[in-house]
């Protein structure tokens, strides 16, 4: 998943990629501990994507505010 990418998308977007991004992370994690999951390495990727869509969300927040004030 690119920034870019993700840049693009309008808030609703986002919380909706969110959302997913989240419960692909709890599936992946169940599989873990049934002993189901095979590539341990996709868990980290999860949670920088949840990582980067919340850092998007957030600056977003912040440029509406700041344009608010101005």
């Amino acid at each position: 998943m690119s920034v870019k990418d993700l840049k693009t998308k309008n808030p609703a977007e986002l919380k909706e990629k969110l959302t997913e991004l989240l419960k692909n992370q709890f599936d992946l994690r169940m599989a873990k501990g049934n002993g189901q999951l095979t590539k341990v390495n996709v868990l980290k990727e999860v949670r920088r994507d949840i990582a980067r869509v919340k850092t998007i969300i957030r600056q977003n927040e912040l440029e509406s505010i700041n344009a608010g004030n101005k």
